[in-house]
């Protein structure tokens, strides 16, 4: 009997899950309670795969005898409740697509730095001949690239929304970078519940497979204090510490060793420069290494690596004042390492919609190195609140243009303007791509 397969969510991972279903003989509808891109419907009417937009056809997603549900639908919405109730098992495409595959999958996780060490990684492999793929929340979605596409071994970045809905899918190699608060409002705002999420990477890991972590994060080493891990552990940190897999010696020369292969290289060499960017290229250098591509392959593309759109990028200097795009801090410890690669007399631009942020983790570094805060948001009372009193200026803004022409008029030569934004940007943006082009832009204009 044809299996009925209902997807949910027109995206990216929605409509590359219904092609390989399509392509693996099933019935596939798909449902988005939105409105479907142009591009996705031209993809899914040239498969044959019907689909609807605006609304949710309820008898026909109850008749499925699988859901792939895409990550950004929360499971308490009705549609995912009234198929819980009922008894219908709902996957991720990544679930889905796992099962169609041989390849090698090295997936990648963490609060922050997912994006840079999942492209850095993908570099390493693409520059050392690899038939490599790349999926999750970057590149193409990896049930489409499974059905279309085949690769050796996939990169994947995945979040915890990603996560959630993944049960017999199996990372050869896992990475987690660090886990510190966020999406709570997702978790019940119960932090153990998004730390339960994100370790579900290390679900049905063998002996054969590989666990890359940072040695130092609190919250990683407690869990790990409380499960039992199949996998072998890479622990990376900053200095020679026991255990450690990856670091930087007295002679700040970068120290790789596996049992595949031992790299060492002069910090400086590196194309990624602050500390949360040494953590990224060890994690990458480690995944290569296990792979075991070649030591003086992996050094080429762990210095010549350009880095990601949106993440400490160079806006500008405009009369000797340097701006830096920092889009993609859509959390506090996203902003705390860009603060943390920031020189004084830092005018830093924050706000949008808050997810229940504490700004006390950022608050020694705003101390030590921030002149002045530039509130940017539709509700800016949270910030103010909190801010206020502890740097020398704070200004209320509810317009990039607004925030970009406050930054003009109180630099002065030498300081740097910071766009970090500790907020996801929906409140006045698409996306976070969005709110940093728009300030690219707004700078290239001053």
């Amino acid at each position: 009997m044809t299996k009925n397969l209902v997807i949910l969510g027109g995206g990216e991972s929605g409509v590359g899950a219904a092609i390989l279903g399509k392509v693996k003989g099933m019935n596939v509808f798909l449902s988005d309670f939105g409105t479907i891109a142009p591009k996705y419907r031209q993809m899914l009417d040239a498969e044959g795969i019907e689909w609807e937009e605006g609304h949710h056809s309820m008898d026909r997603i109850l008749a499925a005898d699988e859901v792939v549900k895409s990550p950004g639908i929360a499971p308490t919405t009705p549609v995912v409740q009234a198929i819980t109730e009922k008894g219908i098992p709902v996957i991720s495409e990544i679930e889905f697509a796992g099962r169609y595959t041989n390849a090698k999958m090295v997936c990648i996780t963490g609060s922050n730095g997912k994006t840079t060490t999942t492209l850095l990684t993908y570099h390493i492999l693409k520059n050392a001949g690899i038939n490599v793929g790349l999926a999750g929340n970057v590149g193409q979605s990896l049930a489409l690239q499974v059905a279309h596409d085949k690769h050796d071994v996939y990169v994947i970045e995945l979040s915890s929304f990603q996560l959630e809905n993944m049960y017999d899918f199996r990372a050869n190699i896992a990475v987690i970078l660090n886990i510190t608060p966020d999406h709570l409002d997702r978790y019940d705002y119960k932090m153990q519940n998004y730390i339960n999420a994100k370790f579900r990477i290390l679900n049905n890991q063998t002996p054969q497979d590989a666990f890359i972590y940072w040695q130092d994060d609190p919250v990683i080493r407690r869990q790990l204090e409380q499960i039992r891990i199949e996998a072998q552990l890479f622990p990376f940190a900053e200095h020679c510490e026991n255990g450690a897999k990856a670091y930087v010696d007295d002679e700040s020369e970068l120290i790789i060793n596996t049992p595949e292969t031992s790299i060492k290289m002069p910090r400086a060499d590196l194309s990624l420069n602050g500390l949360h960017n040494l953590y990224n290229s060890m994690a990458a250098a480690l995944s290569a290494c296990i792979l075991d591509i070649d030591k003086n392959e992996i050094r080429e593309a762990l210095s010549d690596f350009e880095g990601v759109e949106h993440r400490l990028e160079y806006a500008g200097t405009v009369d000797g004042v340097r701006y830096i795009n920092d889009s993609k801090a859509t959390n506090v410890n996203s902003c705390w390492y860009a603060l943390e690669s920031m020189p004084a007399n830092t005018i830093l631009i924050l706000g949008g919609k808050d997810k229940g942020n504490d700004y006390n983790e950022i608050l020694p570094l705003v101390k030590e190195k921030v002149k002045a805060i530039i509130c940017m948001g539709k509700d800016n009372q949270k910030l103010l609140d909190f801010f206020t009193g502890v740097v020398p200026e704070i200004h209320d803004t509810h317009s990039i243009d607004d925030a970009v022409n406050t930054a003009r008029r109180i630099s002065t030569e030498g300081d740097t303007v910071l766009l970090s934004p500790c907020c996801a940007s929906f409140d006045l943006f698409k996306s976070y791509e969005d709110r940093g082009k728009q300030f690219k832009e707004r700078v290239k204009n001053l």
